[in-house]
């Protein structure tokens, strides 16, 4: 009799063949390129401020507006991967960003710059999912937990090359050799996916319209995938919301750190998911019954983080910020849980979509809290000079998030659970 977590695994293999690795590292090299796309706006904020003559709202807007581009294309993208495949995915994503960082090189006026972070945000859709395909299709089912943590966490590298080089291109022959740089890495990785990824050693055929809109219906209506929605909410906002936008501003202007210390503890952050994500994973592959708890356990450690740093009259103690970044970093690797509730819960032909459908949560919260933090600093720091306090009270705005995240766990849960026929906890 199938069981409810794994119930459309095909049959297992003794190992996965070297291939398989292979073009893993490919889609790794290419999804950590693509996170270097996408953070590198955060790390450039302050400079981004002057350049533009931008307020806080305005500035988030345009993180805002690139995460709304990439949250709004994850069921279309994972529809698209489920009729292409990742190769053409991954490669036509690559292009989309580096055209985006070329654009943004030349930018001098908020309208260019905001097109050019659109276009950094639909290609960016394109790559973690394909990525995830690629996982799927060429590794046996008891690998997958754990190479997709690897995936998630050795991707976040990307963040590394936005916290340091990049910031150290901005500073030095400037702006547009930065950009510049990051548009031409992105032609790289595009020409290398396009000419070595293959979409799988025995691809079904390609669904039809019909076909295609039966899988989306019913990865929806699905509980188990609906669960791994609001998993990937909870545990991703805060961690991207920081990473992505306002961590570095915030430790830079809200705790008074130096800008290196501030890019050591991002570069740490990055550290911490790549050290925990294969933990967790085995943790999800040892113990399938119970991945919610382990949401909710990490989403319990960065409330508790949070509430100790906000309480703190600033700035805190650099411990105290450094316990912050490493609550906060395991969110990333948590957030890959929703994906195992994906793959366990569909079939092989709509696994592209249900990703898609889970990848949706996390970057919705994180759009919503980077605009309400920005909205909040400007009423806070109208003159754009974001005081302690400012941040203080800008940071608060996540508790509303984390109920609502939370509230939907525990609601899917209880649906899976009712309709896998399970009466234990999961």
């Amino acid at each position: 009799m199938q069981t409810a977590e794994q119930p459309l695994d095909s049959p297992e293999k003794p190992k996965a063949a070297p291939i398989a690795w292979a073009l893993w590292g490919i889609g790794v090299l290419a999804y950590a390129t693509a996170v270097l796309h996408r953070t590198s706006f955060g790390v450039v904020g302050l400079d981004a401020v002057h350049r533009f003559d931008a307020s806080a709202g305005i500035l988030a807007s345009f993180t805002v507006l690139q995460l709304l581009v990439y949250a709004s294309m994850q069921i279309p993208v994972g529809l698209m991967l489920d009729r292409i495949g990742p190769r053409r995915m991954v490669a036509g994503g690559a292009l989309l960003m580096a055209a985006g960082q070329a654009l943004m090189a030349v930018s001098t006026d908020i309208g260019t710059a905001i097109a050019a972070r659109v276009m950094v945000g639909a290609g960016d859709a394109m790559t973690f999912i394909s990525v995830l395909g690629i996982v799927v299709t060429w590794f046996p089912g008891r690998y997958v937990p754990v190479v997709t943590q690897f995936t998630g966490q050795l991707g976040q590298l990307g963040q590394i090359l936005s916290a340091i080089p990049l910031v150290a291109l901005l500073h030095g022959p400037g702006w547009g050799t930065a950009f510049g740089s990051a548009a031409a890495l992105g032609v790289l990785i595009a020409v290398l996916a396009f000419a070595t990824l293959r979409n799988g050693p025995a691809r079904a055929e390609v669904p039809t319209l019909r076909e295609t809109g039966a899988n989306l219906a019913g990865a929806w209506r699905h509980p188990g995938t609906r669960l791994g929605l609001w998993s990937h909410f909870v545990t991703q906002f805060t961690s991207h919301t920081f990473a992505l936008m306002w961590g570095y501003p915030y430790l830079v202007s809200g705790q008074g750190m130096s800008p290196a210390a501030a890019s050591a503890l991002l570069t740490m952050f990055v550290l911490v998911g790549v050290v925990a994500g294969p933990f967790i994973g085995r943790l999800v592959s040892l113990y399938p019954l119970r991945r919610s708890w382990l949401v909710l356990g990490i989403v319990g450690l960065s409330v508790a983080a949070w509430a100790a740093v906000l309480a703190w009259p600033p700035p805190a103690p650099s411990w105290l910020l450094v316990i912050l970044v490493l609550c906060v970093a395991l969110g990333g690797p948590g957030s890959m849980i929703g994906f195992d509730y994906a793959r366990t819960f569909n079939p092989p032909g709509r696994q592209g979509t249900a990703t898609g459908i889970v990848n949706v949560g996390g970057f919705f919260a994180s759009l919503v809290t980077i605009l309400l933090i920005g909205l909040v600093l400007d009423v806070m720091a109208p003159d754009g000079d974001f005081t302690p306090e400012a941040f203080r009270a800008a940071w608060t705005v996540q508790v509303g998030i984390w109920a609502i995240g939370i509230a939907g766990v525990l609601r899917t849960r209880t649906l899976a659970r009712r309709h896998a026929g399970l009466t234990g906890r999961r």
